[in-house]
């Protein structure tokens, strides 16, 4: 035997031999809130949903919240620059170019989309904060409206009181620099809890430096069986812009930059006092108001031009649950009202400025009903009303002096669902159907005349809306337990970009449909394979693309992810994660060469010396070169790209001081 092996040898045969505490808490039956806006056990829900727990969040070698996703089947993660996860798309179900309106990203259920296309505030949430991410693919439109057509990610953030305290310091390649902090406390009255945490990383490649802090936690008092709560953050990110590269630059040197000098700045806050309590045994309210506000600076030394916008959001969002019966059967009914208010205001030193401005209300109710024998259905439906306006100043074009330009529109959308579960001893089938709809953003409002450059409003922009359909289940067999989901979803007036009208566009008819597996193998009680893999079809069903695909988005994806806890001797993760061909960006007419798959692999080793712990990661271990990220420019005519990193390393020391 080679002498190197012998160590690792004996390493996995104590492995082995050694219980895991943790194998049995795979196969409890997870409880959810994503389904009901309430905690709900799994076994009623018709809809294709998994958990990512705290322990797969801490023993796992991603560092920010997209990564976390990028393995789960039906979600594909796009980052344009850097490691920090700062500008990164979440794309459930083939949206490809316009996955952020089309994928609901949520805080403790509460939407993190803005009104705008700016991107999701990811570090407003510090990983420590993370008690699990549910994701939930397929519409969420009826609990959710708005922007949940391809699926939902809602992330719940730790609300215990339970006495603690700790730290953790990181270092790793190109200058990175982690500092991680959280505290709690509780008693009969109430408990806190507060999460601290900061960035840097010079970056991988040129202009792609980084820094992120935020400060975030809860501060609750029990009244009677309920509480009331408030939950905060404040936080701050910045980072270059190192811009695309054509194809020559990428293939001679991935690392440079065309913009070396481009970058931005976000400062925000939010704040969502709420209540959560239990009238009577069978009714329950719970109600959140919160605010939020995001100022951002660009500077854009490449085009001699600097931008700021503010962004400024309140909502209300009070919601029942009554567990009422119906005859002799179990029954509920969730219902409630969304009501979201946001603004924005932008400036630019060579344009004018613009701003704009979104009113919605939401009503929705959702019943559930158990007929017994292991069957239950689910019916829902919800109205929605959007008043929208926007405007510019006065400025001088290219061909004189231009007016103002100012607009509105006011839409009014439905949508229903109805599900069916059956469910026995360790498995469970369901399918369902219904309706979504989209609208607009604020940003998707303006245009320009392709031939003049003036801005014009784009009022005639329509809803997006569609059907789906979706059949699907779970099962669990011993030492494997994995969930199925097929799914069919057509879409009219979807809305996106037209690069040759330089506008958006309502597109002619298009359809999704797919396969998405995950599978967890317990080989023995310290060793866990997790496998997940996703077929989707994202295509034109009419029109001059007619059987075309939608760019950016793969045929097929698939994870494999080996664990193995060692005890003593450390615990161990490896991730495979395999991406295919795609069309580059713009490419509807399916014209130009595919952008290529890529396979990258992530390793991790973690020890527990309590209180002292440590850990390793090696993202793209053997340097892959890829973009997740590429297009073709007409005026270039040359594919441009924005390269992934390549091999990064992190090591982390933990201490709890409770």
């Amino acid at each position: 035997m080679n002498p190197r092996l012998k160590p690792l040898t004996a390493a996995l045969s104590i492995a082995f031999l050694a219980p895991s505490p943790a194998a049995a808490a795979d196969y409890l039956d997870p409880v959810i809130v994503t389904a009901t806006r309430f905690s709900e056990p799994e076994v009623n829900v018709a809809a294709n949903i998994s958990v990512i727990t705290r322990d797969d969040i801490r023993n796992t070698p991603a560092r920010d919240l997209p990564s976390m996703l990028k393995g789960s089947a039906g979600v594909d993660v796009r980052a344009l620059y850097g490691s920090l996860g700062i500008d990164s798309t979440i794309d459930i179900r083939g949206f490809g170019e316009n996955a952020g309106s089309n994928t609901l990203i949520l805080l403790d259920g509460q939407r993190l989309n803005p009104i705008d296309l700016g991107s999701v505030s990811w570090s407003a949430i510090p990983l420590d904060s993370v008690q699990r991410i549910e994701i939930q693919r397929g519409a969420g439109t009826v609990l959710y409206g708005d922007k949940a057509t391809g699926g939902v990610v809602n992330i719940i953030t730790d609300k215990s009181g339970t006495p603690r305290a700790g730290a953790t310091v990181g270092i790793g390649s190109y200058d990175t620099q982690t500092v991680d902090a959280n505290a709690a406390a509780g008693n009969d009255v109430g408990y806190f809890n507060v999460f601290g945490h900061y960035a840097h990383t010079g970056g991988w490649r040129e202009n792609s430096q980084a820094e992120q802090a935020a400060l975030s936690g809860r501060g609750a008092l029990y009244i009677g069986q309920g509480e009331g709560f408030i939950d905060y953050s404040v936080y701050n990110n910045r980072s270059g812009l190192p811009g695309p590269l054509l194809s020559a630059a990428y293939q001679a040197n991935p690392k440079s930059a065309s913009t070396p000098n481009d970058s931005q700045r976000n400062d925000g806050y939010r704040l969502r006092p709420g209540i959560a309590l239990p009238i009577t045994d069978t009714l329950r309210v719970e109600a959140e108001f919160s605010i939020e506000r995001q100022d951002s600076h660009f500077n854009y030394v490449s085009f001699a031009s600097e931008g700021d916008r503010a962004r400024e959001s309140w909502s209300l969002t009070p919601r029942l649950r009554w567990q009422h019966g119906l005859g002799n059967l179990k029954s509920e009914t969730v219902a409630g009202i969304d009501y979201y208010s946001g603004k924005v205001d932008a400036t630019y030193t060579t344009s004018a400025s613009q701003s704009a401005k979104q009113d919605s209300l939401g009503m929705y109710f959702q019943n559930t009903t158990e007929f017994g024998a292991g069957w239950a259905g689910t019916v829902g439906a919800r109205n929605q009303r959007v008043d929208q306006s926007a405007s510019q100043d006065a400025y001088l074009g290219s061909f004189g002096p231009q007016p103002g330009l100012e607009g509105s529109a006011d839409y009014t959308r439905n949508a229903w669902d109805l599900g069916l579960t059956y469910s026995g001893d360790g498995w469970r089938a369901y399918g369902k159907g219904g309706t979504t709809f989209r609208f607009a953003t604020t940003d998707e409002l303006f245009g320009y005349d392709p031939f003049t450059g003036n801005p014009t409003f784009a009022g005639d922009l329509k809803p997006q809306t569609g059907t789906l359909g979706e059949l699907g289940g779970s099962l669990a067999l011993g030492p494997v337990k994995g969930r199925v989901a097929v799914y069919l979803m057509d879409l009219n007036d979807e809305i996106a970009y037209d690069g040759a009208l330089f506008r958006n566009v309502n597109l002619a008819p298009t359809r999704r449909q797919g396969l998405e597996l995950e599978a967890d193998w317990r080989i023995v009680s310290s060793l866990l394979a997790r496998v997940s893999y996703t077929y989707a079809d994202s295509s034109f069903r009419d029109g001059i693309y007619n059987g075309n695909q939608v760019p950016l988005v793969p045929k097929n994806k698939a994870t494999l992810r080996l664990s193995w806890d060692g005890g003593k001797v450390g615990q161990y993760t490896a991730i495979a994660n395999y991406v295919g061909q795609r069309y580059y960006s713009g490419d509807y007419a399916n014209a130009l060469d595919k952008l290529p798959s890529y396979t990258t692999v992530d390793l991790m080793a973690g020890w527990n010396f309590k209180p002292f712990s440590v850990s390793a990661r090696l993202l793209n271990a053997f340097d892959k070169r890829y973009s997740p990220y590429a297009g073709y420019s007409t005026f270039q005519s040359d594919y441009y790209y924005y390269p992934a990193d390549g091999r990064t390393f992190l090591m982390t020391a933990s201490y709890n001081f409770r």
